[in-house]
């Protein structure tokens, strides 16, 4: 949309605000409602936003270790750039006027902001002569509760919103289609197109599927998801969680990322060759190589969190292994290849939790890696169970061995520069000393008594 539409949608907007936000490091929606005369100055000059965003937690607990701000810093203003391009309005909240924006004309942000770091690799990518396709699909939890009872209850035993194992329920879905129907309509007004919902195994989970776009739109989608998700089910007196891991007792969430590359006019699918064995081209060859090559190396991308490494377990529909094969659910990367139009590589590490910026930035650049330096598929296919009896390397078991792992190599530093990989490391770092200091209540179960 050019700036000029813009303009003109913003004034005939009945309301007086307009909504925009940025994302963190983890992912999270960081904005504000301003006056339409503010915004609408603020798309020459930019929207000033305090940068302790980039200096504190989920929690806005403020890290100890960061470089980029902090008090040493005074946590002093920087400058947001709208992205006009991602103008949409809110259904559920008075068709509002949104945008998202980013930091990618600040001084001191730049660098380490996720959604700039996603522009940069994309940069890249097309420079070499490829546009870059990509989706997320995710796995998510209900539960009949609010923020407030959550809360009263310490998070223990929140009431699913339905009950049983009900996987592609028709039965299920309707028990809530208020709920389900809301979902998918309100989320393709908010231009977050679904090709698919439904129901997955568990305690009241549901699975979505957005359409395919290009990388930068698909990012902007799954950060608007999940986010969108969250609101809608506020509205219907449910809470929903996009944990990697709730519960034991059931399967993880996964935040799946399918992805092609094409030619710069889209008409030519470069991962499809039907000269070639399963149709597979050099270049995904190559491509596939490069993301198993650089995986154990920034694993903290894919999984960010403590809870992360809980889903990646055996026998739990997600990724323990370097390994790939073809429609093969139990490995890392799923080779899917119906047609040239719809041939795609699917990369099943990332959980639900994950940001959609840094999980896409690293599996493009660690392909893009493979293709530069021209990598051999080595690692073997995996054809059955790569759960049971594997070669293949393991992924690292937790965050703490993950980030040493990402600490202690160049790769992430050769993908994404030294500013961002030291900041984001440093507050992986900053994520697994808050875990290590807390007291469990499988400690005070365990210990308490018998010790």
């Amino acid at each position: 949309m050019i700036r000029e539409d813009v303009i003109q949608k913003i004034k005939e907007y009945d309301g007086e605000k307009v909504k925009f936000a940025v994302v963190d490091i983890d992912g999270v929606l960081r904005g504000k409602i301003i006056s339409k005369s503010k915004f609408l100055k603020a798309m020459d000059e930019g929207i000033s936003f305090c940068n302790v965003i980039f200096g504190w937690d989920v929690n806005d607990t403020v890290y100890d270790n960061s470089e980029v701000t902090g008090w040493h810093t005074g946590y002093p203003d920087s400058k947001v750039a709208i992205d006009l391009s991602t103008f949409r309005t809110i259904p559920w909240d008075a068709d509002i006027p949104f945008f998202l924006g980013d930091f990618s004309t600040s001084d001191t942000l730049a660098d380490v902001c996720p959604r700039t770091l996603l522009k940069n690799v994309t940069r890249r990518c097309e420079d070499s002569g490829y546009k870059p396709l990509f989706a997320n699909e995710f796995e998510w939890f209900n539960f009949r509760e609010r923020p407030q009872t959550l809360k009263d209850k310490n998070y223990r035993n929140p009431r699913p919103l339905t009950p049983g194992m009900f996987g592609y329920s028709i039965l299920r879905s309707s028990q809530n289609a208020s709920f389900f129907n809301a979902l998918y309509n309100l989320l393709h007004q908010f231009r977050v197109p679904l090709e698919s919902q439904h129901t997955e195994t568990g305690d009241g989970v549901y699975e979505a599927s957005i359409a395919y776009t290009d990388i930068l739109e698909a990012a902007d989608r799954g950060v608007l998801f999940k986010t969108a998700v969250k609101e809608i089910a506020y509205r219907h007196e449910i809470v929903a969680t996009f944990m990697a891991k709730w519960s034991n007792d059931f399967p993880g969430c996964s935040g799946h990322i399918h992805q092609s590359l094409w030619d710069k006019d889209e008409e030519k699918n470069l991962f499809f060759d039907d000269a070639r064995s399963n149709n597979m081209s050099r270049l995904m060859e190559q491509y596939i190589a490069g993301q198993l090559y650089c995986l154990p190396h920034i694993l903290p991308m894919y999984a960010p969190t403590v809870n992360s490494y809980k889903r990646l377990v055996p026998g739990s529909w997600a990724s323990t292994s370097v390994s790939w094969g073809i429609e093969n659910r139990t490995t890392a990367l799923r080779v899917i290849i119906p047609s040239s139009s719809s041939a795609r590589l699917e990369t099943r590490v990332p959980g639900a939790d994950a940001n959609p910026y840094l999980s896409m930035a690293a599996s493009l650049a660690s392909g893009l890696y493979g293709i530069e330096n021209e990598l051999s598929l080595d690692i073997q296919k995996t054809k059955g169970n790569e759960y049971k009896d594997s070669d293949n390397e393991p992924l690292p078991g937790t965050l703490k061995e993950a980030i040493d792992a990402m600490k202690s190599s160049d790769v992430a530093r050769e993908l994404f520069g030294e500013s961002f990989t030291d900041h984001f490391i440093r507050t992986r770092e900053w994520e697994w000393k808050q875990f290590t200091k807390q007291v469990t209540g499988w400690e005070l179960k365990r210990y308490f008594e018998i010790i």
